[in-house]
């Protein structure tokens, strides 16, 4: 094994992945989903209405609660956090490291992106409003 294989393996152990139509009932409920993909994919592919688009370079100081670039839409440890990108690898070592910041509940969407579009979610193309993260 691989020794990104082996960590992506460590990540997902302290997480309870979600498939789309858990995540989908979880946003419902009032959880987040953070959407961590290119700006390029989020254009060719598209975006789940209502998903926050926060780019994985910045995740965590907007996910720091105690942090002075925090965003409040994701920065409370109370809220579940669903983390998305295009098809679950990079999501998983995102999430776990939002467990790091305090968010226990923090997980992702196993198959991302990919996955919630085949489960027949709603998409809608990007918005012009919507290309730079916060």
């Amino acid at each position: 094994m691989s020794r990104i294989d082996d960590l992506l393996a460590q990540a997902r152990r302290r997480l309870t992945r979600v498939d789309p139509d858990a995540a989908r009932t979880a946003i419902d409920a009032g959880a987040v989903l953070i959407d961590i993909r290119a700006e390029s994919q989020r254009e060719r592919d598209g975006v789940v209405p209502g998903s926050v688009f926060i780019a994985r370079n910045v995740l965590e100081w907007r996910c720091d609660p105690d942090g002075s670039h925090r965003d409040a839409r994701v920065a409370d440890p109370a809220r579940r956090l669903i983390v998305m990108c295009d098809a679950g690898f990079q999501s998983s070592l995102a999430a776990a490291t939002l467990h790091e910041l305090g968010h226990a509940d923090a997980t992702d969407l196993d198959g991302g992106f990919q996955a919630w579009r085949a489960a027949g979610l709603p998409v809608e193309p990007l918005h012009p409003d919507d290309r730079t993260s916060v």
